[in-house]
């Protein structure tokens, strides 16, 4: 079982009732990295992560998590247990993973009701969080990702304040725009900082989930910002991931003109009744990735 963590997410950053609700709040503001009253626990989530991540934590990481041996247990169970996690890197909610989770399928679900797996995505999306729960700190779990092993690019957020001490920064032939990769090598022959979209993914390969390509895509690539909403990165990109980019701004790129923005503008705090709904989700998860997962 896992124990609490020494560094990552504080249990008593749970929901609180009198948190401030702002129904006014326009789209614009969301991914408001510049002001709010989270922007220093934002700012030094990131600050760690721009440090430490390199190319060769990333491929320590990949060792540690990619045999999916740290447990057993239910999608659903997986998902509730985000209640205790506040993601210190969002600088939009003060309250647990789960009730967005459940907010975000809610709104794919009535946008797209003939796509059950989009909508299980929605609500899965971040379960790769848990990894919190076995001593991960926040800023090897949450927040925007971005490829090590080559050029850090302008459109990743805090990038001018926050990579100086990055010994990557210094290394030469991780700073030309390819790096140690070939141009239109594919994003599946890239190396991304470490965090809860690329766990997932592999959680979700490693137990033989049926969810379509396009699925995977949006769990592998959500927190992609710089590539699925500046466009940064499209050299390394080959044919497959330019047809799946689509789909993975429909999920949650603020900048894309389609109307759905589930992932990033379901995140109000007008919480969902999460009992009335796990009854339809547990029947997508009974589809796509049943009974007990290896974690």
């Amino acid at each position: 079982m896992p124990h609490q963590p020494k560094q990552g997410p504080d249990p008593s950053l749970a929901y609180r009732p009198n948190l401030e609700v702002d129904k006014t709040k326009e789209k614009e503001d969301y991914r408001n990295f510049k002001s709010g009253n989270l922007i220093d626990r934002v700012f030094n989530t990131y600050k760690l992560m721009h440090t430490n991540q390199t190319l060769d934590f990333v491929k320590q990481k990949h060792s540690v998590w990619a045999g999916c041996n740290h447990d057993h247990k239910r999608m659903m169970d997986a998902i509730m247990s985000l209640d205790q996690l506040v993601d210190e890197s969002d600088p939009d909610v003060d309250f647990p993973n789960s009730f967005h989770a459940f907010q975000t399928a809610e709104g794919i679900r009535q946008a797209h009701p003939d796509k059950d797996w989009f909508q299980l995505v929605g609500l899965i999306h971040d379960v790769g969080k848990t990894m919190a729960f076995w001593d991960e700190p926040q800023w090897a779990v949450v927040g925007d990702t971005f490829p090590v092993g080559c050029k850090f690019q302008n459109s990743i957020v805090f990038r001018d304040n926050t990579f100086m001490d990055n010994p990557d920064e210094k290394t030469f032939s991780y700073n030309t725009e390819n790096g140690i990769y070939e141009s239109n090598c594919g994003l599946d022959k890239v190396l991304m900082s470490w965090g809860h979209d690329e766990y997932l993914y592999r959680v979700m390969k490693f137990n033989n989930c049926s969810i379509p390509e396009q699925g995977l895509y949006m769990i592998r690539f959500h927190s992609f910002y710089p590539w699925h909403s500046h466009g940064d990165y499209m050299h390394l990109c080959n044919d497959k991931d330019l047809r799946m980019l689509p789909w993975v701004q429909e999920f949650n790129s603020i900048f894309h003109p389609f109307h759905s923005k589930f992932d990033l503008y379901t995140k109000s705090t007008e919480l969902p009744d999460v009992d009335k709904l796990k009854p339809y989700y547990q029947s997508l998860i009974d589809k796509y990735c049943p009974g007990v997962l290896k974690w």
